[in-house]
């Protein structure tokens, strides 16, 4: 099973994480960030990934050390789940419809992070939650897991469906390219012979 749990500790944030890549998309979440708790819960729902999330941070300032922090975090776990990555599929895209928002998102499991975001809210703020920690967010964690990762919105109005569309896509991307593929079980996607 690829499974991993990470804790980091600052003088900001305390972040546990338990990461299950083979699992069925069971979770349990608690960053005292209620959206962000509900978006980590689709990320989890629609890879399949089972995640077990708990920050505790200084949330009486904002919401940016614990929201970043928990990127920082589960992307370290999801590498360190992910092993030497032999047989996956390694490249995974989703175009993900959700009521007036779309997004397209395209990720490669290649030790090479590289961020790509073509996303504009017409909104600051999501109820408590400032949209702009949604890019905070994925870029940590494609950074510490080692993703290359492409968000594009095709279009969208509403922030709240803009930012689930976005968890949702990654997640389903996220689902395609960690399966084991049963032609390539035994080597790497990848003529390096490492990734």
């Amino acid at each position: 099973m690829r499974k991993s749990k990470i804790t980091r500790e600052t003088n900001e944030t305390k972040v546990s994480v338990s990461i299950n890549v083979d699992g069925t998309g069971k979770y349990s979440n608690d960053t005292n960030v209620g959206f962000f708790d509900h978006m980590l819960d689709q990320l989890s729902r629609h890879s399949l990934i089972d995640l077990e999330i708990k920050t505790i941070g200084d949330t009486e300032i904002d919401d940016h050390h614990t929201v970043e922090d928990t990127g920082i975090a589960l992307g370290q776990a999801l590498k360190n789940a992910m092993g030497d990555k032999q047989g996956i599929v390694r490249y995974g895209s989703c175009n993900l419809p959700m009521d007036d928002a779309q997004i397209r998102s395209a990720l490669d499991f290649s030790a090479r992070p590289f961020f790509i975001w073509n996303v504009s809210f017409s909104t600051n703020k999501i109820g408590n939650f400032d949209v702009e920690l949604v890019r905070e967010f994925f870029q940590a964690f494609s950074t510490h897991a080692g993703l290359t990762l492409h968000i594009d919105m095709v279009h969208g109005i509403n922030g709240h469906h803009i930012a689930e569309a976005i968890f949702k896509s990654v997640a389903r991307a996220l689902r395609q390219a960690i399966e084991i593929d049963p032609r390539m079980e035994e080597s790497l996607p990848s003529t390096k012979g490492t990734l």
